[in-house]
């Protein structure tokens, strides 16, 4: 087994690392043959060090014992060329014996701590695909498009959110932030994100649903908080949303604004900002219920375009201190696809705060397209214990796996 695993590594594809090799052998082979080739007043066995001490910046824990067991064999060859093993030349292949294994053992701690970095990541990138479910290219009429910018390096996920849902009256959208960043607020997140699916089908008004997220938010707030938690920095924990309702057609789109920042509308070449005319309070910071809400209509016709964002984008910082001009920026890609125009403010907003982002930063991009179809909830019929029932499923909604997709109904 140890043979047919050395030969496995033989066949390793060819990696950057394999051309540096080149270096540290080429230091032992210049060292050795002048140490051998100078007077004897002359040592520069001692330089062998060099070449097991840089190997770890580019190669594993193998290669590495490799090239420190070629410097012992070459100090080893010195002294005997050199008039035998002095106690001069056995402690030199003592230290480079002993340094060799040292280096051996830091690579093989960084190798375990690298497969335990990647474990962490997959269960990262696991859990964002589980809590925050990317959005589909298409949702009736509306083409759309979603990117999420962590802040802390390893997270994959962390305080912002989306999500977006199928009604029978259109398309129902929130994006929101909660206090905080990283992961220790993915918790809210996933509830909020939850609450959202399941009350957005069961609120047929928009003003009936903020209340819903209240009370979740609420309650979960109160079921988890520490018990030494003050009232104070419970009140603290909150949620910036965005609630949009955009129908299929007809009626114009309404948005309830509690405390986030306010979407971008794209119409042509003009860039409008939609500022809420009757704003409310982030959610989890009411202890009354909401009453008295309204929501604020807008129009999003054909070929507009609709930016979504949270906090972490518009507050990002260059060197000199100042914050990310979003709505200046997105002026110059007006006529982009949502895919396009996410790209191009990806880019800008990278290349702005100059790699990292302070701050976890979410953006959704919903663009109204001429072409497509609005979907339309059709009946059809499903026979179950010998009984009937019409139920309605919509036409967008893909089969469960394992089953065969009914044939549509005739329309009613």
């Amino acid at each position: 087994m140890g043979l047919q695993r050395r030969l496995a590594d033989l066949r390793q594809p060819w990696q950057p690392g394999h051309a540096l090799v080149s270096i540290p052998l080429a230091l032992i082979v210049v060292i050795t043959v002048v140490d051998v080739m100078a007077p004897r007043h002359i040592h520069l066995g001692p330089l062998l060090v060099v070449a097991p001490a840089i190997t770890p910046s580019f190669a594993g824990s193998r290669l590495t014992a490799f090239i420190g067991a070629l410097t012992v064999t070459a100090q080893t060859v010195i002294a005997v060329l050199r008039g035998g093993f002095t106690p001069n030349h056995q402690v030199q292949i003592a230290a480079l014996a002993v340094i060799s294994l040292l280096l051996v053992i830091f690579c093989r701690q960084r190798e375990r701590r690298v497969r335990q970095l990647a474990r962490v990541r997959s269960v990262s990138e696991a859990a964002q695909r589980v809590v925050l479910r990317p959005l589909p290219h298409r949702m009736g009429p509306l083409r759309m498009a979603s990117l999420y910018l962590a802040a802390e390096d390893e997270a994959q996920i962390g305080g912002d959110l989306y999500a977006a849902t199928r009604t029978a009256y259109g398309t129902r959208l929130i994006i929101g932030d909660v206090r905080g960043k990283g992961l220790p607020s993915i918790s809210e997140a996933s509830l909020l994100m939850g609450a959202f699916r399941e009350a957005a089908h069961r609120c047929s008004n928009l003003v009936d649903l903020p209340g819903t997220l209240e009370g979740s938010i609420r309650r979960h707030l109160s079921e988890h908080a520490p018990l030494s938690e003050a009232v104070d920095e419970l009140q603290e924990r909150f949620v910036t949303a965005l609630i949009l309702d955009i129908p299929d057609e007809g009626s114009p789109a309404q948005m309830i604004n509690c405390g986030h920042p306010p979407p971008l509308l794209l119409r042509g070449d003009q860039v409008t900002t939609l500022y809420a005319r009757h704003p409310e309070p982030p959610l989890g910071m009411c202890e009354l219920p909401r009453t008295g809400l309204t929501p604020d209509p807008f129009t999003l016709e054909d070929d507009d375009t609709l930016l979504l964002y949270t906090d972490g984008v518009i507050e990002a910082r260059d060197a000199n201190g100042s914050f990310y001009p979003l709505a200046e920026r997105v002026a110059r890609w007006t006529g982009s696809g949502p895919e396009a125009l996410l790209h191009h403010i990806h880019e800008d907003l990278v290349a702005h705060v100059g790699g990292l982002l302070g701050d976890d930063a979410a953006m959704v991009v919903i663009q109204r397209a001429p072409g497509l179809r609005p979907v339309h909830y059709l009946r059809h019929r499903i026979h179950t214990n010998g009984f009937h029932h019409d139920t309605d499923r919509g036409t967008d909604e893909a089969p469960a796996p394992g089953t065969t997709p009914s044939p549509p109904a005739r329309r009613e």
